[in-house]
């Protein structure tokens, strides 16, 4: 039963550190509260630089119908399984991000909306015919990031974040989770202001500080941390249905 008093009413779920534990799996404790706070009648919108194909089997998981965001932004899904918007990289930009993995011998993956790419199984003719929304490099050597990050933030026309301290994911310029929750405010004849939205990395960061509450995992890199609202428990410690209980069912 839907409560008129209840101040939030969309929670906006990164997956990898903050939904799934550290084994990729939702916790029962975690699920049950999820399914707790949607019978309440709160909006759980998953927000996720994933792609649709490996968000979907969450979400579906959980029952959710409620819209979702992949790959940082770059998709709102009306439902589950209704497009709603999806934002394009730039084909020349995809051909020299390419070219800065190559030059570097950095590992990279790239998400069109034809299928996923690395270099295993790279074609540099379908850069043109593919239509391409995520771009993405990993690297633990603090130099070479430093080198990628550089050329990157020279090209222009790119929104930079990352989903662990190791990696870059790039998406076009402006999309980013927060203009993808907004989207869905939108759909759902919401305000920010009644959204939580809670993370662990900094792809999370523009939705934890324009959320009403912004909320970061215990297991959040630091910046996410001193940008949010409040810190809850670790992916591990079920940080979500924490969440829930205190801010969305305080009474339960």
């Amino acid at each position: 039963m839907e409560d008129e008093r209840m101040k939030y009413r969309l929670l906006a779920l990164d997956m990898d550190g903050t939904l799934l534990n550290d084994n990729h799996e939702i916790s029962p404790k975690t699920a049950e509260w999820i399914g707790k706070a949607a019978a309440a009648g709160v909006h759980v919108c998953l927000s996720t630089g994933r792609s649709f194909n490996e968000a979907v089997p969450f979400g579906d998981q959980l029952g959710l119908n409620t819209p979702m965001i992949t790959v940082n932004g770059s998709e709102v899904w009306k439902t589950p399984h209704e497009l709603y918007r999806r934002e394009l990289l730039d084909k020349e930009l995809v051909k020299q991000m390419h070219g800065i993995a190559a030059e570097l011998g950095v590992w990279f993956w790239a998400y069109s909306v034809e299928g996923s790419y690395n270099e295993k199984n790279w074609d540099p003719a379908l850069v043109d015919v593919n239509h391409w929304i995520k771009f993405g490099y990993h690297t633990e050597d603090d130099d070479l990031r430093h080198q990628i990050l550089m050329r990157l933030q020279d090209m222009g026309g790119l929104e930079i974040t990352n989903s662990s301290p190791y990696n870059f994911e790039i998406n076009p310029e402006g999309v980013n989770k927060a203009t993808g929750i907004k989207i869905v405010c939108e759909l759902l004849g919401l305000d920010m202001s009644q959204v939580i939205a809670v993370g662990d990395s900094l792809n999370d960061l523009a939705a934890i500080q324009a959320a009403g509450l912004g909320v970061a995992m215990g297991n959040a890199q630091l910046a996410v941390q001193e940008n949010a609202d409040y810190v809850t428990a670790s992916n591990n410690d079920d940080g979500i249905a924490e969440v829930i209980q205190k801010f969305i069912l305080p009474e339960e």
